[in-house]
């Protein structure tokens, strides 16, 4: 009798646990109310409303409070997750080892960027050679207390005695240009302001830059940027002493750059008026006025000089070779019938062409990895450059009359590793490895080729633990980007390792609208031909879920300025398919975005709503901020964008988040976070990425219903 009490109490236990009320889940406080306005534009005889215009005033007291508000729900939502502690110690405790950029040469000096491991910014070190003790030469750690004011473009002059560098602060397009005495390691006079789209081009005592005028007072961060203009900066002048060399009233939305060749002899000047496609001219620095010799017009396609060699200019071109060659253009016969093609078009991808050690280093794209081969002069194939493995390699830095050089190579499972190749004999070796503490032999990639809609073949890399169980019930985050010609590569990254430690699959596919397969990949996901992107990224997703990878409700998405496009659009025309949807900082008013800042420059890729009435249709029917339909239950969403984005501008994000929050239905939350002192994501420093990722994850994974390892 006392036994079959004690079963029967047993029994009461387990089915008393069984019954046990599950964690509370997570509801959002009440989303602010956002005020519309009665806001309508007419295209084409089609009137479209725009009840949230007010929020593209970034400087207004009622935007302000907007986002304070809505950050007020978000913050509140993502502190009450259990486990998001863990997951920024665990992101803080894998991300603190030191990280190294491969060396480059500049006059006697070797330099390298390091990182300690939590520092914010990276830091630049200077060497008198490889094994000598390096010494700080500039720390972008100083120029701001809490690591916002970031280190963009490094330029040395030709003899190494002088450096010019841009700052960005609080990750704005808008840069400012300094310059340090190599020698003394003090900063100069020389202070430039409202530099944007620039590269420093030296000649002489003095280098070549590209600005825009001063915006209007609270326009900075949303004007249209018009009328780019080139300059010559002479070094202990004031900025409004400058030589302007070039300007054009006629066109005001076009850009312009400058750049000298190696020997300084030549004025290079290029002029697009999009992402893609550039005009050419070069000019002979003799101290004569002579007028720019044109090279290429037009903009169907994109030229580059690499080098000259006195009047011969070696040259990347895309022009009628959709994957590009390299030719060399005579200077003073520069006809196209005059062009000699010293490297044709191949299968793969012509990506760069380093000289170093009297050859060139020719770096290709196949099928999304990297492959390197070597030649002479003449364009004559000597042999293959050796890599690792099937990965990422990163430029080839060396200089044409050095006999050694230095890469990257990496992977998804393989650890940024830099590389000293010798030219003469082709060998590489190991010059600085990895400290990471993972163990990356547990996790695996593969590449597979899954079919679209419309029958292309379209790669992913899928990436996992080892002997992961095909049952359908593994959490998963997609990623994609297609657009403007841009390649996803394998990359190692340290945010991502957390995921797959957890049980993560990580999927990157390679959508049409980016670079892997040339100009006709791209070609193939612009303007009329966007949906195909999209469509590649659905059918992915599909592909994940009937391969039993995961399923619907374990399936996340991601992607950030295009590629928050991408998830916008994506989320709305199948929010079945997804679980969690985190857009960021991601183009979604697509009938307006090419009023602001640099906006206009991407009609190339997505045409505009004035173009015509058909391309206004197009763009009416895919743009996220307009295609949110009402009574609809979308995907568990945070949005993402920041306050100084002036890229892409956070109008856009603040537009989408009040609409989707407006129409969308059901218990997944909807949420925007609007980081502050930030911009698109370039110099973004170590601590706010680490948040960043903290919030990311732990809203996914939370969402997904996955419990972190971390105790």
């Amino acid at each position: 009798m006392k036994h079959l009490n004690f079963l029967f109490i047993l029994a009461a236990i387990i089915i008393m646990a069984g019954c046990e009320p599950q964690q509370k889940k997570i509801i959002p406080d009440a989303y602010p109310v956002t005020n519309k306005v009665e806001q309508t534009d007419d295209y084409f005889g089609t009137t479209v409303a725009d009840p949230y215009r007010w929020l593209e005033d970034d400087n207004s007291a009622e935007t302000a409070d907007w986002v304070t508000a809505q950050n007020k729900v978000t913050f509140s939502y993502l502190e009450k997750i259990p486990f998001r502690s863990k997951i920024k110690q665990r992101l803080e405790q894998i991300w603190d080892y030191p990280k190294y950029t491969a060396p480059f040469k500049e006059g006697d000096n070797y330099y390298f960027f390091k990182n300690d491991g939590m520092q914010n910014q990276y830091v630049l070190y200077q060497q008198k050679g490889l094994d000598a003790e390096p010494e700080l030469f500039l720390d972008p750690n100083t120029f701001s207390e809490d690591g916002t004011i970031a280190l963009g473009d490094l330029q040395f002059s030709k003899d190494g005695k002088l450096a010019a560098y841009t700052i960005s602060k609080s990750g704005s397009d808008w840069n400012e240009i300094f310059v340090m005495d190599v020698a003394t390691k003090t900063k100069m006079e020389d202070h430039l302001e409202w530099i944007k789209f620039s590269g420093i081009s030296w000649k002489d005592d003095g280098f070549y830059y590209s600005s825009y005028d001063k915006p209007a007072d609270g326009d900075a961060l949303k004007a249209k940027n018009e009328f780019h203009k080139v300059y010559y900066h002479k070094l202990g002048t004031a900025q409004s002493e400058d030589k302007l060399i070039h300007k054009n009233d006629e066109f005001p939305l076009r850009n312009y750059s400058a750049g000298t060749s190696e020997d300084e002899s030549i004025l290079i000047l290029s002029e697009s008026e999009g992402t893609s496609g550039n005009s050419l001219w070069v000019k002979k620095l003799d101290g004569t006025d002579k007028p720019f010799t044109m090279i290429a017009e037009g903009f169907d396609f994109e030229y580059y000089i690499l080098e000259n060699f006195g009047d011969q200019l070696l040259m990347m071109t895309n022009e009628n070779s959709p994957k590009w060659k390299l030719v060399m253009v005579d200077f003073n016969n520069p006809a196209r019938e005059n062009w000699k093609v010293i490297i044709p078009e191949k299968e793969e991808v012509l990506q760069s062409v380093s000289l170093i050690g009297g050859k060139m280093v020719a770096t290709y794209m196949k099928d999304a990895t990297s492959v390197a081969y070597i030649y002479d002069y003449e364009g004559k194939y000597l042999a293959d450059l050796s890599l690792p493995g099937i990965g990422s390699l990163a430029g080839i830095s060396g200089k044409k009359e050095d006999n050694i050089a230095f890469y990257t190579f990496t992977s998804f499972t393989f650890p940024s590793t830099i590389y000293k190749y010798d030219v003469t004999n082709n060998t590489s070796e190991i010059f600085r490895k990895s400290e990471i503490d993972f163990d990356v032999d547990a996790y695996e990639t593969k590449q597979v080729f899954y079919t679209s809609k419309d029958g292309t073949k379209v790669p992913m890399f899928i990436v996992h633990k080892k002997g992961v169980k095909l049952n359908g019930k593994n959490p998963t985050l997609l990623y994609g980007y297609g657009g403007f010609n841009v390649s996803l590569t394998p990359n190692f990254s340290i945010t991502r390792l957390v995921l797959l430690e957890n049980g993560f699959v990580y999927a990157l596919a390679n959508l049409r609208g980016g670079g892997e397969y040339g100009e006709d990949w791209h070609e193939a996901g612009t303007k009329l031909k966007k949906q195909n992107v999209f469509d590649d990224f659905i059918t992915a997703a599909e592909y994940l879920i009937s391969e039993k990878y995961t399923s619907s409700e374990k399936l996340a998405i991601v992607g950030g300025s295009n590629g928050g496009l991408l998830i916008g659009a994506c989320m709305i025309q199948r929010p079945e398919l997804f679980k969690v949807a985190l857009p960021a900082v991601g183009v979604m008013d697509m009938l307006r975005y090419h009023k602001f800042t640099i906006g206009w420059a991407w009609a190339s890729d997505y045409g505009t709503s004035e173009d015509s009435k058909e391309m206004f249709d197009y763009l009416y029917n895919y743009s996220p901020v307009h295609a949110l339909k009402e009574g609809v239950a979308y995907p568990a969403t945070m949005v993402t964008t920041a306050d100084h984005d002036d890229r892409v501008v956070p109008a856009h994000s603040f537009k989408f988040a009040a609409t989707l929050q407006e129409r969308h239905k059901g218990e997944n939350p909807v949420l925007i976070r609007i980081d502050v002192k930030a911009g698109h994501g370039g110099g973004k420093p170590t601590a706010k990425v680490i948040e960043e990722y903290t919030d990311e994850w732990s809203f996914m994974m939370y969402n997904l219903g996955v419990e972190p390892i971390y105790k």
